[in-house]
């Protein structure tokens, strides 16, 4: 038998949510077949599957060990240097500049030395974040950006504050904005560029259409507001909010009307970019804003602005131009 009691980070959760969490080698089906036969009991009685979990309940656990791995013993992190930057940090939260060339998650190759993994690696370090003392949480990512892609990534250290993020991003009370340079001089000084995008799982690019393609329910709407911060003869310096987020948007949504981004091999041709030194695509999640939101742990940050110290961004000539 297992008992666990329910810490902070694991209160407000559902019973069957936190199994799943907690325990990623037992089935589902198993699970509720141990909460309907009371194999799982929350406080010493017979438990129910949606049942939300309080601070300082106990949950019993009257199953076979090769469903109680909570995987902890993986632990990668504590073997590497964190190497990511730092625009904020609080007790919630910490705004994170990645640098090109490092994954936010492990991808399908089960690359280990991620964002995420530094990130906890930071924490453990420096005693925010101690695993044994947790059942069901760890550091998360709010949002991820591309290998290749530089700059802003929320990270939460704790349940409430990654519960709250969440829902900011869903009602989009947080504003994202980017730096990245283009080719060619656009059209316009300001546009609203809207669009349908579909993701090709197989070669993991994406397409864009103007209009959303008939039949195709995979087609999700994208909105990219951009405005030009200066043209130099040659390549557009672009200020772009995301209004959605979708993968490869920003690429693949300027590529779609001519104007590729710099270095972007993916999307574009990126021989001549690569001779004069764009080893990647020139794209920087520079600015994070807070909107004002309903009251939460988060509300301190209504109102405030992060932003990048441009002089980090090799593609931006004039590092006064935005202030």
């Amino acid at each position: 038998m297992v008992i666990l009691t329910i810490g902070k980070n694991d209160a407000g959760q559902r019973l069957d949510k936190f199994i799943t969490k907690t325990y990623k080698s037992m089935p589902p089906s198993m699970m509720y077949k141990f909460i309907r036969t009371k194999k799982i009991k929350v406080n010493r009685h017979r438990a129910e599957i949606s049942q939300i979990l309080n601070v300082g309940d106990t949950i019993e656990l009257f199953c076979k060990d090769e469903f109680l791995d909570t995987g902890k013993k993986d632990s990668f992190y504590k073997n590497i240097n964190p190497c990511f930057g730092i625009v904020y940090e609080d007790e919630n939260i910490i705004i994170c500049d990645k640098p090109a060339g490092l994954l936010c998650h492990s991808d399908t190759d089960g690359e280990q030395n991620t964002l995420i993994e530094q990130v906890k690696a930071y924490l453990w370090k420096n005693g925010s974040y101690k695993p044994e003392d947790e059942n069901s949480f760890a550091p998360a990512l709010c949002n991820r950006i591309d290998r290749n892609t530089s700059g802003i990534v929320e990270e939460e250290k704790n349940a409430e504050a990654l519960r709250v993020m969440n829902e900011k991003i869903k009602n989009r009370t947080v504003s994202k904005y980017y730096l990245c340079l283009v080719h060619g001089k656009m059209e316009k000084k300001t546009d609203t560029l809207k669009g349908y995008l579909i993701k090709d799982h197989k070669t993991n690019m994406v397409k864009v259409y103007k209009f959303k393609p008939g039949g195709r329910d995979d087609a999700l709407e994208i909105v990219t507001k951009y405005e030009v911060v200066y043209f130099d003869g040659t390549n557009s310096l672009l200020e772009v909010e995301l209004v959605t987020g979708r993968t490869h948007q920003i690429r693949a949504h300027m590529a779609s009307i001519g104007h590729p981004l710099v270095g972007d091999g993916k999307y574009a041709e990126n021989k001549q970019d690569r001779q004069k030194g764009y080893n990647h695509q020139a794209l920087y999640s520079y600015k994070l804003v807070f909107e004002k939101d309903t009251k939460s742990i988060l509300s301190y940050l209504d109102g405030r602005t992060f932003r990048v110290d441009l002089g980090k961004i090799d593609f931006v000539i004039d590092k006064t131009i935005l202030g």
